[in-house]
This record gives C-alpha cells, sequence and structure tokens, in this order.
C-alpha cells in the first residue's frame, strides 16, 4: 500500500515537472501578445493622425489576437484618459499631452489547473492576465 502510495505521488509529481513548463511558456506568450498589441494599439492611437482608440482599432486588434489563438469575444479592453475625456472617441480626439490609457485583459483559461498535481492552487475563475499602458496623444486638430 505504502509503494503504491509513493508511486501515485511520483507519477503526479513527474507529470507536473513535465508539463508544467509548456503550459507556462504558453501563459508568458499570452501575457507578452497581450502587452505587444496594447503597445501596438497605443503608439497608433496616440499618434498625430488619431488622438483616440476607437471601436474599428479594437475589432481589428481582436482580430490579430485570433490569429495567433485567443479566443476574441473573451477578449476585455479599457480605453481611458488622464483628464477623464473618452479616450475612444473618434469625433473628438484627445488633445496634445493628454495620456490615452490602454488595457487588454484575458482569462487564465484553466491554463494553471495542473498545478494543483502538486497542491498550489490556480488562479480563480476570474481572473485574468493583461497588458497595458498609457501614451501621451500627439493629436493637435
Amino acid at each position: 500500500m505504502k509503494q503504491l502510495l509513493v508511486f501515485v505521488l511520483f507519477a503526479s509529481l513527474f507529470c507536473w515537472l513535465m508539463f508544467s513548463p509548456i503550459y507556462k511558456h504558453v501563459l508568458v506568450i499570452r501575457q507578452a501578445l497581450l502587452q505587444q498589441e496594447a503597445d501596438y494599439l497605443l503608439e497608433i492611437g496616440a499618434s498625430g493622425r488619431y488622438g483616440y482608440i476607437d471601436g474599428d482599432m479594437v475589432a481589428e486588434s481582436r482580430d490579430r489576437l485570433a490569429r495567433y489563438g485567443f479566443n476574441a469575444p473573451m477578449l476585455e479592453y479599457a480605453v481611458t484618459s488622464t483628464t477623464g475625456a473618452e479616450g475612444d472617441n473618434a469625433s473628438a480626439p484627445l488633445p496634445r499631452g493628454t495620456g490615452i490609457q490602454l488595457r487588454i485583459t484575458y482569462p487564465y483559461d484553466n491554463l494553471l489547473n495542473i498545478d494543483r498535481l502538486i497542491g498550489l492552487e490556480p488562479p480563480s475563475g476570474d481572473a485574468r492576465i493583461g497588458g497595458g499602458g498609457m501614451k501621451m496623444s500627439e493629436y493637435v486638430p
């Protein structure tokens, strides 16, 4: 009985050691892709040509991330500004010097459930990974 218990514990530890780095790698890649997309949207949206990040830009971003395997409807975008004005209104671009803030989040999607094998509790179901930042608008009317 003791040998069976040792075998089961060893087998679960072995599975975790084999597969955990793969899942961690996927998590790191997802977070990096979210941050890269946030940086790209901020660079475009805060440029002198736009001064906003509107729904069309967000839709194109969802399509780009979906090509990497993200589930597009599960992506959440939050666009704000440092002054409280709408950062996603194309009819009222933010003037130069106003900060545009963007946050893109995505759920962990049960990615870390394998950690249960060694007794670690995975993130809750509503926990999300994300990327974001802020860039000053360069739009001059």
